[in-house]
């Protein structure tokens, strides 16, 4: 329960969901006094999650909410089977990616979340997710058929209001896990042009490279020279595979980067809390397109775009024995 798991509850209990389930097993220290709005000085030592409960059932009295002390990463599959959705934040990914497989194992959708000072990020693996788009009836039919490599218009109805003819279209969109995605290259549509790879933002590739430097040292970077050095080794390796120009892996956004490693803004937190809130709340409702699949923010230029990271099947040629 940092910063940003008090954004996301504090949003969904106010939204008015049914219940609520926190888990966390670590203790109040004194950086979350800086950064979190449910705790305070007198919860210090306390568990994250019993500290900040009281706060979150005064938002709303009429959402049952559980607290689980317990650590997630010894929860079995089944765990999670009675929850209708399920967000992780602040996590690595081999922690993140464990969790999205047990939700995958009972046919969960899962969030993934998570903040360094002015960036973050929100992933999505909704493994099928049907929802209804509302517009216009247009004399055009619409026609039954995949949009995209992940989405398909599945079936189309009407409805008059008013005078009015509204279309119900039906989509489904195809998601990917975690571990996946962030082994898949951008989309094709980024990389047609040199205009349009200057756009992606680096820090699609420091996060994979601090995931990666996590993996390898198991703990992030800290301002040593050998540390400096392997992340800057691994960043440059990550933004060839990514195929992205050599020149937009700039040695500020590293520095800066690494400077923000493992800190919290709240105006950063509140805008991604915010936007992972709003999208479950959809999902749940089935309206409105979600994220597909990954969000990038970026809290210094005001920018969040959303790539849809999936792994490229090329087809074989000649016959398949």
């Amino acid at each position: 329960m940092r910063a940003l798991a008090n954004e996301i509850a504090k949003n969904l209990v106010l939204a008015g969901i049914g219940s609520m389930t926190v888990i966390d097993s670590e203790a109040v220290v004194d950086d979350d006094l800086g950064s979190q709005f449910f705790v305070s000085e007198q919860h210090l030592g306390m568990n994250r999650a019993e500290a900040a409960a009281p706060q979150i059932r005064k938002l709303n009295p009429r959402v049952l909410l559980h607290v689980d002390t317990e650590n997630i990463m010894l929860k079995p599959p089944e765990y999670f089977s009675p929850f209708n959705m399920i967000i992780a934040t602040d996590m690595t990914l081999g922690d993140l990616s464990t969790v999205n497989a047990s939700c995958r194992l009972c046919s969960r959708p899962f969030y993934a979340s998570g903040s360094h000072g002015f960036y973050g990020f929100i992933f999505a693996d909704l493994i099928t997710h049907d929802y209804v788009i509302e517009r216009e009836k247009s004399n055009v039919p619409t026609v039954l058929k995949p949009e995209t490599v992940t989405r398909s218009i599945i079936t189309t109805s009407t409805k008059k209001e008013h005078g009015k003819l509204t279309e119900l279209v039906t989509k489904r969109e195809i998601y990917t896990p975690i571990l996946l995605a962030n082994s898949s290259p951008v989309p094709a549509e980024h990389l047609t042009s040199r205009r349009r790879k200057l756009q992606i933002p680096p820090l699609l590739t420091c996060l994979r490279a601090l995931w990666e430097f996590e993996s390898i040292s198991g703990k992030v970077p800290s301002h040593s020279r050998a540390d400096l050095e392997l992340f800057t080794a691994l960043a440059t390796e990550k933004h060839k595979e990514l195929q992205l120009p050599a020149e937009t892996l700039r040695s500020e956004f590293l520095r800066s980067f690494l400077q923000n490693i493992g800190s919290e803004l709240a105006p950063v937190t509140a805008f991604l809390g915010g936007q992972l809130a709003q999208d479950v709340i959809n999902v749940l409702g089935q309206r409105e397109q979600p994220i597909q699949n990954f969000l990038l923010f970026d809290g210094e230029d005001s920018r969040g775009p959303v790539y849809a990271l999936h792994p490229i099947f090329p087809e074989l040629d000649g016959p398949q024995v």
